[in-house]
């Protein structure tokens, strides 16, 4: 009798104790068998706490609660990389977007603006010069560069590219400065052009950089490193030098070439008080339009009695 009381006691001890562990330790004394999914519950399968596990979820093997955590973490990891949106710059397929030409080449893409802008000037001067030498009517030859430039304004707007942006009155206040200075700029070079030799004329337009300068600096109060000024110390002089050796020198070709640099500096000023959220090709549309209107009045009036005695 004494001997099951003492039994009994000694069961009551290790049960109490083993109550009073931490959770860690208890955690310490079990092992997970390896479960594997093997049906439904009728038909054997497995359950934990009353529970049927999915197969997905199942673990294979797991000694700790570390394990039991990592193996958790392992489990949901391609689930979260699946159910994650796809990286930018990647399609639906997940493949990298395509880099285009011009985001990957932005140099070679300024440089070949440049050089086209550079022969397309060299190609229209010379077509210029060759009409001047039997149709020397710069002002009427200026109106016929402006109508052709407007046409394919209003043809561009009409299939949508760009689409013609609206003007307001204010806006067109804006404009009507820069228009102007860009029809007598334009006007002025073709009188140049037709005067005296085309390479002449681009010697006196290499000082529209220094008119600029002095434009910014005297007129828009921008301040301008001495350096600048140096370094257009010998376009000036080269300038000078080339006017006074020039053999197809004229007054009026070099007055008009002077009067064009003035009058594309003043544009610029213009320009900048001008600037609106407009782009710069619907800009370049509104400002031909009104150039054009600018220049048929004085090239009716010069060009009236020449045009009628050469018919």
């Amino acid at each position: 009798m004494e001997s099951r009381v003492l039994s009994r006691a000694t069961t009551t001890t290790t049960t109490i104790s083993s109550l009073r562990r931490s959770p860690l330790e208890n955690h310490q004394n079990v092992s997970f068998i390896s479960l594997k999914p093997i049906g439904a519950v009728g038909e054997g399968g497995n359950v934990i706490w009353g529970r049927q596990l999915r197969p997905a979820l199942l673990l294979e093997s797991s000694n700790a609660p570390a394990g039991l955590f990592a193996g958790k973490k392992e489990i949901l990891r391609p689930i979260l990389a699946t159910a994650s949106s796809p990286a930018e710059g990647s399609d639906s397929a997940g493949e990298a977007a395509p880099v285009r030409f011009f985001d990957r080449y932005p140099a070679l893409v300024t440089g070949f603006f440049f050089f086209m802008w550079y022969f397309l000037n060299v190609i229209f001067n010379i077509l210029n010069k060759r009409i001047y030498n039997y149709f020397p009517y710069p002002y009427f030859v200026s109106v016929i560069h402006l109508l052709v430039g407007v046409v394919y304004c209003l043809v561009s707007w009409a299939v949508g590219l760009p689409k013609r942006a609206p003007i307001d009155s204010k806006l067109l206040k804006l404009l009507i400065p820069v228009a102007v200075c860009h029809a007598l700029g334009h006007v002025t070079s073709n009188v140049s052009f037709a005067a005296v030799a085309v390479s002449f004329t681009h010697t006196i337009k290499a000082l529209e950089p220094f008119f600029n300068a002095a434009a910014s600096q005297f007129i828009l109060g921008q301040q301008l490193p001495l350096t600048l000024w140096l370094s257009l110390a010998p376009v000036v002089i080269g300038v000078s030098m080339a006017s006074l050796t020039e053999l197809s020198f004229n007054w009026t070709g070099f007055i008009s070439a002077m009067i064009s640099n003035i009058s594309f500096t003043y544009r610029s000023i213009y320009s900048k008080k001008a600037m609106t959220d407009m782009d710069s090709t619907n800009i370049y549309a509104y400002i031909s339009i009104i150039a054009l209107f600018v220049c048929i009045p004085p090239a009716i009036i010069v060009s009236k009695r020449k045009l009628s005695d050469h018919s």
